[in-house]
């Protein structure tokens, strides 16, 4: 006797959650890691804990091949990485050297890209990147020019939330990043569309309302989630994200006295009681 294809159920989402970088001295002192670890050795000892984390180090620099290559050798071949996007492409954007920019991205990825481990390239853009001709020319064509991995889109201005963005984003397959934070009136809102059947990931950053626009660090991202703020996020938006997409992302970026791993694992333990599939 055979089962219609249209009865099989399909597989169950895989999620994969992690913080926002890993290589922060602070984690030592809060005990996330043992005492007098050094942070070449912080890797290692991270992806003992979790399945994936983000390269915030990308950001900044453009990646390096052979630098990937020694991180990926650390950690072992299921773990994934999400990789931001280095801000001279969208930030600080050169219009007319973007596109080779985009080329030596590419080129410093291939370790992960060659072992299935690059989950995602985080495009992040700045709350100043709005709606305009000009800014939605430069996203498609960055698009284009990074078409074939596994691409997540950021946006941090309201101008951006529009159901024609999200239509272009699905025929791109196309992630577009689900954001926790601060519910602030001038931000991009909570918006849970699964825009890659592929994959969905959220980044969450904490509800520091205070002190969002402060240019430090320690200030915007202090913020510690409750129980029960994690447990809205599951049944109202995590298990109904799951059911439309094959893999999911969470990152935890309240870095500030390691309450982001801390938070992470306290996700992954509330996960697994909701009978959530997390590895």
């Amino acid at each position: 006797m055979t089962t219609a294809l249209s009865h099989i159920s399909p597989p169950p989402c895989r999620l994969y959650i992690g913080t926002s970088g890993y290589s922060y001295t602070e984690w030592v002192t809060a005990g996330f890691y043992p005492a007098g670890t050094t942070t070449d050795r912080m890797l290692a000892l991270y992806a003992r804990r979790f399945s994936v984390t983000e390269l915030n180090a990308t950001a900044y620099q453009l990646p390096r091949a052979e630098t990937v290559e020694r991180r990926r050798r650390q950690v072992p071949p299921d773990f994934l990485f999400a990789a931001r996007l280095t801000r001279t492409l969208t930030h600080e954007i050169d219009f007319q050297r973007w596109p080779d920019l985009a080329l030596e991205y590419r080129d410093g990825l291939a370790p992960l890209v060659q072992t299935r481990q690059l989950a995602a390239v985080l495009i992040q853009f700045p709350p100043t990147f709005d709606r305009t001709p000009i800014h939605r020319r430069h996203l498609a064509a960055l698009l284009d020019a990074l078409q074939g991995l596994p691409l997540a889109v950021e946006f941090r201005h309201r101008s951006w939330a529009k159901d024609r963005v999200l239509h272009e984003l699905e025929q791109r397959r196309t992630t577009l990043v689900v954001v926790d934070g601060p519910p602030l009136p001038d931000v991009f809102p909570v918006w849970e569309a699964v825009t890659n059947p592929e994959l969905f990931c959220v980044r969450f950053y904490g509800r520091n309302t205070g002190g969002w626009h402060s240019a430090k660090p320690s200030r915007q991202f202090d913020y510690g989630y409750a129980d029960d703020e994690l447990c809205e996020w599951i049944e109202s938006r995590i298990e109904p994200l799951s059911r439309r997409a094959r893999k999911g992302i969470l990152l935890f970026g309240n870095h500030v006295r390691a309450q982001a791993p801390q938070n992470a694992q306290r996700m992954i333990r509330l996960l697994r009681r909701s009978g959530l599939k997390v590895t």
